[in-house]
């Protein structure tokens, strides 16, 4: 990963400021820009880059980067962990929630022996996917010693991404420590963990030569589960993993001295955690909200990811999200589907093993004091008043997609972001500090880097559509939304080469605290501050894997967007807190992108 030059840095910093700030502002902050880049900016700099070549295994981001999210004390349910929930089962009868729990399972555990074999297909990013996507590409590239093979996919414009995150997928928890958490993994734990009814389950999937189950035993052993009908416990553990960090590891460590060291690491380095729901799914808001959070009792919100099925067989994945970033999970949850569609283990007919469940299968007890069990009601109130407070609204846009888009010539992201920027000023009158994740798994140990999408071009071309229509002719916001979208794709392609300006400030603040050198002037700039309050917080994805996806808002102000853009029509899940109407924002994105698909097809709007 390339430590942008500092000077860049500092000039895509500004522009992405400029449609921020007043004149006067911007004259302030740009002052404060050129003193950094000229004095202790520039021997920060110099540091991080002597410290990155020093360091040729990582990149540089990796370290504040784990620190950045395992030093944060905030609970990691809504404010961390996102959510992607699975298409159905396009066999109708496969959506009973046993059976679809038993594919998913067996699926997940083939990825992990898999990934673990070495022979999971490497993720490569394919610009000219006509050549370099074929089987006699890969035939010849098999055969490449692999200090070199990067070098031949490159010649044919395929980009092998880094996939040093995917061990965390499996065995792996987030442990709460004070001031700074710990990643958990033990590879050696053979067990699955199954959450039902706030019930904690145990057992073994993987035998002592290291061979899954047959699928229909781990049938046997779920369905023993699924009709165990012991009460919900009068206080469940769960509540705990969605506590303030700091609060939750004194209260792991009062767990561990009151006799339950063993059952939290049965929790701990479980394979990953089902969670079993007993209710079915009633609409998309209905999903999000039990993908996102769900009731807080069945769930291991520290777990690296939870599997969640419900009554009906809807599906999904929650994911802590410090191991790793999204594009882990999406090619786990891509390959889940496709094996278990394709060739589930069992069907409709196939019949649990004749094995003896009750022996297999241990329900796991924890020891609970006075004083566990008056924090975990204290964190079932937080958590239910926090749930209750968090709104979550989507639409559907039919009347276009990424299709009509790029016949246009236009990019179908620029235009997704380019009518959130629209909508929020339709709604709230202003241009506010937008962020867009961007992986940057084309190198080693990438993470993301962040795309700024409110540019000065959105906020002419939004100005003009929210206010001033009746003085532009539809070849003029035509233009305005082609210079969107060219501004736009070079942000994108920037980022993904290692390129914005937020990492590399974000490093360069890190290396000042590290040294103990006192924070300088540039980043205590108000207008610093406000660039990294995001209100808009956006992501996306397209997968014929997942249905939909979201996150909470990343400030109490704001709106946390997860969006995707189909061939012929447009999704988009919204959260938000009180102070902001996500509902409104909804049908403001709705109206942008009606009067931006209007003009593409050269309609008059009105005014």
């Amino acid at each position: 990963l390339p430590v942008p030059k500092l000077e860049d840095t500092i000039r895509r910093y500004l522009n992405a400021q400029k449609p921020l700030l007043s004149d006067d502002q911007f004259r302030k902050t740009e002052e404060l820009a050129h003193h950094f880049e000229k004095g202790i900016g520039r021997e920060l700099h110099e540091q991080l880059v002597a410290q990155d070549n020093q360091n040729k295994h990582t990149s540089y981001i990796t370290g504040p980067w784990f620190d950045m999210y395992l030093k944060a004390r905030e609970p990691v349910v809504l404010n961390f962990n996102a959510f992607m929930s699975f298409n159905p089962d396009p066999k109708a009868e496969y959506n009973d929630q046993l059976i679809r729990a038993t594919n998913l399972t067996v699926s997940a555990i083939r990825f992990m022996k898999t990934f673990r074999a070495g022979y999971l297909e490497p993720e490569v990013f394919h610009l000219n996917p006509e050549k370099s996507d074929t089987q006699l590409f890969k035939n010849i590239i098999r055969f490449v010693p692999s200090s070199v093979s990067w070098f031949g996919a490159y010649m044919v414009n395929a980009y092998p991404l880094d996939m040093s995150q995917y061990f965390r997928l499996f065995n792996s928890t987030r442990l709460p420590k004070v001031n700074r958490d710990e990643l958990f993994t033990d590879e050696k734990a053979k067990h699955l963990l199954v959450l039902r009814n706030g019930n904690f389950y145990i057992f073994d999937v993987i035998d002592r030569d290291g061979n899954m189950l047959k699928p229909s035993e781990i049938q046997a052993h779920l369905k023993y589960i699924l009709s165990d009908n012991s009460p919900a416990p009068a206080f469940p553990l769960g509540y705990l993993s969605s506590e303030n960090r700091d609060t939750w590891a004194l209260l792991r460590k009062q767990l561990l001295e009151n006799g339950n060291e063993e059952a939290l690491q049965k929790v701990d380095s479980a394979v990953f955690c089902l969670s079993l729901d007993d209710f079915p799914v009633k609409d998309f808001v209905h999903l999000s909200h039990t993908m996102l959070h769900g009731d807080g009792a069945n769930r291991w919100y520290d777990k690296s990811f939870n599997l969640i099925i419900t009554k009906d067989g809807t599906a999904g994945v929650n994911f802590e999200h410090s191991w790793g970033d999204g594009v882990a999970v999406l090619r786990f949850q891509n390959e889940v589907f496709k094996d278990s569609t394709k060739t589930p283990a069992i069907s409709p007919q196939s019949q649990p093993a004749p094995v003896d469940s009750s022996r297999a299968v241990r329900k796991l007890d924890f020891k609970l004091n006075d004083a566990l069990k008056a924090g975990i009601t204290k964190a079932k109130q937080k958590f239910d008043a926090t749930v209750e407070s968090l709104s979550l609204n989507l639409i559907q846009f039919h009347e276009g997609g990424k299709d009509l888009l790029k016949q246009k010539k236009v990019s179908p992201d620029a235009v997704a972001q380019l009518a959130f920027q629209m909508a929020f000023l339709q709604q709230y009158n202003q241009t506010v500090a937008t962020y867009e994740s961007c992986s940057t798994a084309a190198f080693k140990h990438g993470r993301t880097e962040t795309i700024r999408p409110a540019s000065v071009h959105t906020k002419k071309c939004s100005e003009a559509f929210v206010r001033g229509l009746s003085k532009h002719s539809t070849e003029e916001l035509q233009k305005l939304i082609e210079e969107c979208s060219k501004y736009h794709g070079r942000l994108t392609k920037e980022a993904a080469m290692g390129q914005g300006f937020d990492r590399h400030l974000f490093g360069l603040r890190h290396m000042a605290l590290s040294k103990g050198i006192a924070l300088p002037e540039f980043y205590q700039d108000q207008a610093y501050a406000q660039l990294n309050h995001n209100i808009i917080s956006t992501s996306t994805l397209v997968s014929p894997a997942v249905q939909l996806g979201g996150f909470g808002p990343v400030v109490a102000d704001g709106f946390g967007v997860g969006y995707q853009v189909h061939d012929n029509w447009i999704g988009c899940n919204v959260s938000s807190y009180p102070t902001r109407n996500g509902k409104e924002f909804l049908q403001c994105i709705y109206k942008s992108l009606e009067d931006i698909f209007n003009v593409l097809k050269g309609k008059k709007i009105g005014s």
